[in-house]
């Protein structure tokens, strides 16, 4: 998956257009990097799956 991918996904992730990122194993360092640049970045949820994968969601409320 390209970079301007993933930032396109995870600009419909907070616009609410879609409910989650499905993310393999093999994109999970690129999307992690551009996750955490963000000002949002806690309201992001990775949660892991089996095998390496990650489904990430947003919430209103951030993190601590």
């Amino acid at each position: 998956m390209e970079q301007n991918e993933m930032i396109n996904l995870i600009n419909q992730l907070v616009n609410g257009e879609i409910q989650e990122i499905a993310i393999k194993k093999s994109d999970f360092l690129t999307f992690r990097q551009i996750i955490v640049a963000r000002e949002d970045f806690k309201h992001i949820r990775g949660i892991a799956q089996h095998g390496g994968d990650v489904i990430y969601t947003y919430s209103e409320i951030a993190r601590s």
